[in-house]
C-alpha cells in the first residue's frame, strides 16, 4: 500500500468505464437521429386509397 487515501477519486479503471459509457451514449443519440422521422413528413396528407364504390 502507498499509503494515499484515494477515496473521492476515480481510479483509471472507472475513468475508463466512464468514457465507454459516454461514448456508447454518443452511438446512440447518433443512431436515433439517424432514425428520427422529421415532423414534416409525419404531419403530410396522405391521400385515401381505398375505393369507394
Amino acid at each position: 500500500m502507498s499509503g494515499k487515501d484515494n477515496a473521492g477519486t476515480p481510479g483509471r479503471g472507472e475513468r475508463i468505464e466512464a468514457a465507454e459509457r459516454e461514448a456508447a451514449r454518443r452511438r446512440v443519440l447518433a443512431q436515433t437521429e439517424a432514425d428520427r422521422i422529421p415532423v414534416e413528413e409525419t404531419t403530410r396528407a396522405v391521400p385515401d386509397r381505398r375505393r369507394h364504390g
